[in-house]
Parts: C-alpha cells; sequence; structure tokens
C-alpha cells in the first residue's frame, strides 16, 4: 500500500532577476496624445539666404526671389495595445502560505513582463530609426574608447546638443571598456542618477548599462539624446477583481498602450554600432 507524505514547501516565492526600465532618460513624451489615437507633426523645410538689393537695381523684392516654404507631415498612429490576464484561486493563495498574492503577482508581471517587453521594443526602433549608422564592426577593447569618441563628434557635426546625450551599452560592452587602457570614467554622478542605472560619464556622455536581452542582437552601442525618440504610454491600467462571476478567487487583468517613434528631423541624435554576425 503506498502512503502519499506530505511535502512542505518553504514560504519562498523563487523570483526572476530583473532590471527596471530605463527608457524614461533616452526617450521624451512631449507630444499629447489625450483624446487621439493619431497625431500629425508639421515637419517644414528652410530657404537659402541672399543679398540684400539694397539700391533696388533688381525686379521684385529687394530681400530676393520668394521661395514657397514646403511643409510635410509626420504621421503617428499607436500600434501596441497590449494585454493580460490571470487567475489566482482562493485555495492556491491560502495553501501557498500567502505567497501567493493578487498584489505581488502583478507586481511580478509588471517587473518580468512588461517592463522588459516595452524596452526591447523601443530600444529596437531607435536602433531601427538611427540617423546615424556605421557599417557593423567588431568591437575590442583597444578600439572601444576610439569608436565611441568618433561616433560622438560625429553628433558634433551633426550639430546634436551636447548636454543630455547617452551611451548605451551591453555588461559585454562595459567589460570591454573596463579593459580599454584608454578610458577612466567619472563616476561621481550622485545616488539618483546611479537609482536610474547611470554608471558613470566618458566624454560628456552619461553612460547607461541596458541588459543584452532587451537590445537587438549585434548590438554594440547607441549613443542618443531623448529629442529624438518620443515614447508615449497613452494607457496602462491594471485591475484585481475578488471574487468575480465564475472566479473563486482573484482575477488580475492589465492593459498597456505605448508606441515608440523616431522624429526624422532628429534622427541625427541617434548613432547606432552595430556588430557584425557572429
Amino acid at each position: 500500500m503506498a502512503i502519499d507524505l506530505i511535502t512542505k514547501f518553504l514560504p519562498y516565492v523563487d523570483e526572476i532577476f530583473t532590471t527596471e526600465s530605463k527608457k524614461s532618460l533616452l526617450t521624451n513624451e512631449d507630444f499629447n496624445w489625450t483624446g487621439a489615437h493619431t497625431i500629425k507633426v508639421y515637419k517644414l523645410n528652410t530657404v537659402g539666404m541672399n543679398d540684400y538689393d539694397r539700391a533696388g537695381t533688381g525686379e521684385g523684392s529687394r530681400y530676393g526671389e520668394i521661395a514657397a516654404l514646403s511643409t510635410a507631415l509626420e504621421e503617428f498612429t499607436l500600434k501596441k495595445d497590449r494585454s493580460f490576464t490571470f487567475a489566482i484561486d482562493k485555495l492556491d493563495a491560502d495553501e501557498t502560505g500567502q505567497q501567493v498574492q493578487a498584489a505581488s503577482a502583478l507586481a511580478r508581471q509588471q517587473r518580468e513582463v512588461i517592463i522588459p517587453e516595452v524596452d526591447t521594443y523601443v530600444y529596437g526602433v531607435m536602433t531601427a530609426g538611427a540617423g546615424i549608422k556605421p557599417a557593423a564592426k567588431a568591437l575590442t577593447s583597444e578600439n572601444i574608447y576610439t569608436e565611441i569618441i568618433t561616433a560622438n563628434n560625429a553628433m558634433d557635426n551633426a550639430e546634436v546638443p551636447e548636454t543630455g546625450r547617452i551611451l548605451v551599452v551591453t555588461p559585454d560592452i562595459y567589460l570591454l571598456m573596463k579593459q580599454c587602457k584608454d578610458i577612466t570614467m567619472e563616476t561621481d554622478i550622485g545616488n539618483d542618477m546611479r537609482l536610474k542605472g547611470v554608471i558613470g560619464l566618458l566624454d560628456g556622455l552619461t553612460v547607461l548599462k541596458v541588459p543584452a536581452a532587451r537590445l537587438p542582437k549585434q548590438f554594440g552601442f547607441m549613443i542618443a539624446h531623448p529629442v529624438a525618440t518620443v515614447a508615449p504610454t497613452k494607457l496602462e491600467e491594471y485591475r484585481i477583481h475578488q471574487d468575480p462571476p465564475g472566479i473563486s478567487g482573484s482575477l488580475v487583468e492589465g492593459r498597456i498602450c505605448y508606441d515608440a517613434f523616431v522624429l526624422d528631423n532628429k534622427k541625427k541624435a541617434i548613432y547606432y554600432q552595430a556588430m557584425p554576425s557572429a
């Protein structure tokens, strides 16, 4: 006769290591999506300069030939409308020593699923829309510093604002940077910035370390100014229903509507250096 022995579970949940989102440092929410799912932004051109005809010897305006100022529209429609739902049975919550609770399960869903998904999408949009993308190149401890300052120089030439640029690296690239004899980072950055994931300053750049899993494959590094990318979250709501019809326990539901767009006139404020495929 078989005897079923009681199995004892410790009051502990094996959590997955997660990293908080850092996209707010790299993007902006300058546009207002309230009451709209699509917004249109005017993109204006400019005209050349003329020599002023002080003596009035020419025909027409002394300011020169009147040129038409053309306009174009950039249209942004939110494409990501994502949701989830799960239930926690009342007996499961009771018999697991109160470790499976709706509120803690929802927080886990946000940390381990929602934030990584949104970050991965936004970083993918930024790298795809980067205005400066040199050919893929292998990065080593010998050339990493040269490649970074070359990228910063390219952004200088593109007249990208000097303050506010952020250098995004993976842990592996950061390891190369630490092995490079030419790199000495300024690390006096304050606890508030450290909490946001900033690890130092290099050549005027704020250095941000992001897990490789949230970045495109063959990611080398990216320098970005937040003016280039609009990353709105139009709707983000989470609900916990206690004992809804058909369920004895908690029903958790969530929805997030978000997207990211690189502005055409500001795309050179993103420099993306990819590495060759292995």
